[in-house]
């Protein structure tokens, strides 16, 4: 059994490890993730982090019309970026970015509607909960055992998190930035539409 406690040391302990500037370039997990056409005319950019209530919220009810109204109809690219709380949420960041990157945005859409089975049980096996979830989305267990302690992604994704708040000054999860606009918190759907219409 992997309590939270134990697996959040291990995770630790895994950074540790010494890494360098041309993994961010060499490696395909850390190419940007996104959803949406690539032409659309509204790019919005999501902070977020997996282990935050508030961005689960969001994702369970408001990234569905989101998807379906905004991104599904050309209007909008969402493009995800990590920003970790804690860290087990830097652990999970990389395991979600070692699935295929079209399942990605499923992937964390579960994730975020699973949350309370493995960020918030304290009784629960975190490791054994994300291998059932990571399984499902078709990743092998040797994958995933790579993935949950892989330092020098997680060192990455830190890095990535850093140059987010360098350049939009983000501090809370979930933000999203409209064009220049940085706005954050779990806003509704009419409120991140109007955003969008707002946005040039």
């Amino acid at each position: 059994m992997t309590p939270r406690r134990s697996f959040l040391t291990l995770a630790a302990g895994a950074l540790v490890l010494p890494t360098t500037a041309a993994l961010a370039q060499e490696d395909p997990r850390l190419a940007e993730r996104a959803i949406g056409k690539p032409d659309a005319p509204v790019t919005v950019l999501e902070f977020f982090s997996l282990t935050c209530g508030h961005c689960a919220a969001f994702s369970r009810e408001t990234f569905p019309r989101v998807k379906q109204e905004l991104v599904d109809t050309g209007r909008i690219r969402l493009v995800y970026r990590d920003f970790p709380l804690d860290q087990l949420a830097l652990a999970v960041a990389g395991l979600a970015r070692s699935v295929p990157a079209d399942r990605y945005s499923a992937f964390v859409s579960t994730l975020f509607a699973t949350q309370d089975r493995w960020a918030f049980n304290r009784n629960a096996d975190v490791k054994a909960e994300l291998w059932k979830l990571a399984a499902v989305a078709g990743m092998d267990r040797e994958t995933f055992e790579k993935a949950i302690v892989d330092a020098p992604l997680q060192r990455a994704i830190l890095e990535q998190r850093a140059a987010g708040q360098r350049e939009f000054n983000v501090s809370s999860t979930p933000t999203f930035v409209f064009g220049s606009r940085v706005v954050p918190g779990n806003i509704g759907f009419d409120r991140f539409a109007a955003l969008v219409a707002e946005t040039r």
